[in-house]
């Protein structure tokens, strides 16, 4: 069943149904047990006074003592009858419509016996003193039937009210699905640009659960369509620059007859096919860590391996600046995604060199905590208001590089994220530069 309301609908009617039905069994025994309880001490009741009355009265006003009359059919009028029997056998009196034969061959107490092809139970009372047993008996054929008849009350009633509670039920899940129904019109009704968040102010605790998740779902949809457009609207201005310095670089090197004039465009042209080539890798960087995917897989890593690929491969200024390593971090392997670390180191890497100035002296060291990695650059630093901005995309402050784009620490700081890392940026405060470290964890 696929409708939550007819699933519903479905369970609560069963479940009704089974407490009626459990209650009706429940009834039923009670009933019959308090009944046969009842109707014993009735007995008991109607032997005894008998007894009582043999003594001071004839056997017929003994006998016109016990309650009822002949039965009607089907009717409970006659629901006791009695003998009198002596103790040599000869019965001595009975009531009217008793059976003639013995009710019991028991000589005291309660007894069950099949009379006439009729189940009866009896109760009898021995009179010493008369020398004669009284037996008072009634049929247990009127004792089920009257559990019967009061079970078939019970479930009339029932048979009656049931359409009528299966529509209540009905209208009321309705009435309780009406706040799905209306997050499902306003949902079905919203423009495609919409991704406002859905009112749950007044929903049911059970339904807040849906809106809210609704709402992150929307919030993460217009946070990746806000970096889309980000990074569409970045790329198409930041190549169009490069992409028209090249050509006018090239047509400058075609026209130029002065060997030093073209060795110069060729060197621009160079210098701009690198910031070219770096804001295109890093713009694929950063859409593939938008891109939401299983947790990176981990592996057994050489940290020493991951600097001599991006030391060699670093793109920027010429010559490079000097770059020292910890040893420590040589023959550092760790326990994690290689190519979110090689994307951070590398973009770590690149920022520092892009800020440095020739002579510079890049620094690679070990965390105290031994589980972290910081790099120490001679560059201008980062102004103090600008440390928390600098991790944004697109974000280039005061001290900006021609080669910078912007994307670096943001790439390297949402890499760290997804790794499970943490980024911290400060000021150096031996000398001027910036220090970042990486700090990975367990």
């Amino acid at each position: 069943m696929s409708s939550l309301r007819g699933r519903l609908f479905a369970i609560l009617l069963t479940a009704t149904g089974l407490i009626w039905l459990s209650a009706a069994v429940w009834i039923y025994f009670g009933t019959h047990r308090e009944l046969e309880r009842v109707l014993d001490t009735r007995l008991q009741e109607a032997a005894r006074m008998v007894n009582s009355l043999v003594g001071s009265a004839n056997m017929t006003v003994a006998m016109a003592a016990l309650p009822g009359s002949p039965a009607e059919a089907g009717g409970y009028e006659r629901q006791l009858s009695c003998q009198i029997w002596s103790f040599d056998g000869r019965l001595v009196a009975r009531s009217d419509g008793t059976p003639h034969g013995r009710l019991t061959e028991v000589r005291s107490g309660f007894s069950d016996r099949i009379v006439d092809g009729e189940p009866w139970r009896v109760y009898t009372v021995a009179n010493e003193t008369a020398g004669i047993h009284i037996m008072v008996g009634d049929r247990l054929g009127l004792r089920d039937r009257l559990v019967s008849e009061l079970i078939k009350g019970l479930l009339a009633p029932t048979l009656l009210i049931a359409p009528l509670l299966g529509l209540l039920i009905w209208i009321s899940l309705g009435q309780g699905l009406r706040p799905l129904r209306a997050m499902a019109g306003d949902v079905r009704n919203r423009d495609a640009d919409d991704m406002s968040p859905i009112d749950a102010a007044h929903a049911p605790a059970e339904v807040k659960p849906l809106a809210q998740a609704l709402n992150g779902l929307f919030a993460k949809v217009e946070t990746a369509r806000r970096h889309e457009r980000e990074v569409t609207a970045f790329a198409a201005h930041e190549l169009r620059t490069p992409l028209a310095g090249l050509k006018t670089q090239a047509q400058i090197a075609m026209a130029a007859e002065d060997p030093a004039v073209r060795h110069g465009a060729l060197q621009r042209i160079a210098l701009s096919v690198d910031r070219t080539t770096r804001l295109v890798r890093q713009l694929l960087a950063l859409a593939k860590l938008d891109t939401s995917g299983p947790p990176p897989a981990r592996e057994t890593v050489s940290v020493g391996a991951i600097f001599d690929e991006i030391t060699e491969a670093a793109p920027g200024a010429a010559p490079h600046p000097s770059v020292t390593l910890d040893p420590a971090l040589q023959a550092l392997t760790l326990q994690t995604s290689r190519e979110l670390l090689t994307l951070i180191l590398r973009n770590l890497h690149e920022n520092a060199v892009q800020h440095m100035p020739a002579d510079g002296r890049i620094s690679w060291r070990s965390t105290a905590s031994g589980r972290g990695i910081a790099i120490e650059d001679e560059g201008p630093g980062i102004p103090e208001d600008e440390l928390a901005l600098v991790t944004q995309r697109f974000f280039r402050g005061r001290h900006k590089s021609a080669l910078g784009t912007g994307l670096g620490l943001a790439i390297a700081d949402a890499a760290a994220r997804q790794l499970g890392a943490s980024l911290r940026l400060s000021n150096r405060v031996d000398r001027p530069g910036l220090r970042a470290e990486i700090e990975l964890g367990g």
